[in-house]
């Protein structure tokens, strides 16, 4: 069974429409085209999805460079522990 839908009533339909005329006062005080919003937020999520992959690929850098170093080093250990432990 799914679930229902809450109901939109006319309070809620009242609130939106106070909301959108407000909202919309301050843009036009402000001179602020919708346009202008979207490109903004797409900008900015441009630039977060640019720092993700920035800073992926340094981790994975940083895990290469030490992984040259540690791997080799943990298998000597671990070779020479299994040599030490043979009777």
């Amino acid at each position: 069974m799914r679930a229902a839908m809450p109901r939109i009533t006319l309070a809620t339909l009242l609130k939106l429409v106070i909301a959108s005329i407000l909202v919309g006062a301050a843009m036009a005080y402000l001179d602020v085209q919708p346009i202008q919003l979207w490109r903004w937020l797409a900008e900015r999520l441009a630039e977060i999805f640019a720092d993700i992959h920035y800073y992926a690929s340094r981790a994975v850098t940083y895990f290469l460079l030490g992984a040259v170093v540690v791997v080799p080093i943990w298998f000597v250990i671990y070779l020479w522990r299994a040599i030490r432990r043979k009777p």
